[in-house]
């Protein structure tokens, strides 16, 4: 009798869920990227308890037909790569296909979409990965997705999870990083009923800055450019007059997406060349422009 055996799709979501879903940020930022992917001009994000109880992402994107709808439920199921060469030129946030079912494997989950095109929205309800409930509703374009109860029933998973004040500020910080790679979208964030964050879309980069950041900046922010064939680098620095206790204030993107590399976080260091001391950190948001291919790849 065999010993190796193919694990049940619930299951394998499961496992898929904690690579995708570590807390309650990392739903956020699954699900707002997928609302920007749908070209969102507007995305609410509605908490409760530190996402314990409840997180909703509603969006006014292009929403969703019924067949792809239930489709977008499936694992590796992705309307952003097609063939092995769209690996190496994605543009898009998200593309794996694995945010939407592994969410749903470790919660009471319910999506409703409408697609422009289409007489009447889709809702599916679901609960710890199986489908519950599939029916027509009314709802306007875009899409709004609701995950009550994460972890419900990964109750070793909800044990880790830290307290509500940690986990608010966790998802804080994701839409704020979000939220300044993309101006031109409207963010709001809401927690119990409270409206925590509103930041309007705007003409100005600069201005989301300054909205996210902080107001103390304004007047000690410069702007940085650089650009040659390949690669373009644009934001903004604080002068030294300006500084945090800690690096949350240093916000780098490739590509427009958030990350951490201490290479380029030592690069922005040796600009200010000593006249920052310990324990004193920049305010920066820094966007580095490059060709797919090289970060794939690893070129230099």
């Amino acid at each position: 009798m065999s010993r190796i055996k193919i694990l049940p799709e619930i299951l394998s979501n499961k496992i898929a869920a904690g690579e995708v879903v570590v807390r309650p940020a990392s739903v956020v930022k699954e699900l707002v990227e997928n609302a920007l992917d749908a070209h969102s001009r507007r995305i609410i994000v509605e908490v409760e308890k530190g996402g314990r109880a409840l997180i909703r992402v509603s969006d006014n994107g292009i929403g969703m037909s019924h067949d792809d709808a239930l489709l977008a439920l499936e694992r590796y199921a992705t309307s952003k790569i097609y063939t092995d060469r769209d690996l190496f030129s994605i543009n898009t946030l998200g593309f794996r296909g694995e945010a939407l079912p592994s969410i749903a494997a470790v919660s009471r989950f319910e999506m409703i979409t409408r697609a422009q095109d289409e007489d009447a929205g889709t809702e599916i309800s679901v609960d710890g990965g199986k489908i519950k409930k599939v029916s027509e509703t009314g709802a306007p374009t875009g899409t709004m997705l609701t995950v009550r109860q994460l972890f419900f029933n990964t109750p070793a998973r909800r044990k880790f999870l830290k307290s509500v004040t940690t986990e608010m500020s966790h998802i804080a910080d994701t839409v704020a990083r979000i939220a300044l790679a993309q101006p031109d979208v409207q963010f709001r964030l809401i927690h119990n009923n409270k409206t925590v964050k509103d930041w309007p879309a705007v003409e100005s980069p600069r201005q989301r800055v300054i909205d996210v950041v902080g107001r103390d900046v304004q007047d000690n922010l410069h702007p940085i450019q650089y650009a040659r064939p390949g690669i373009k680098i644009s934001g903004w620095v604080s002068t030294p007059r300006v500084t945090r206790s800690t690096s949350r204030g240093m916000y780098m993107y490739v590509n427009r997406r958030f990350v951490r590399d201490r290479i380029i976080q030592h690069a922005l260091f040796q600009g200010y060349s000593q006249r920052l001391v310990k324990g004193q950190f920049p305010v920066a948001v820094v966007f580095i422009d490059v060709a797919h291919q090289r970060i794939i790849s690893g070129a230099g």
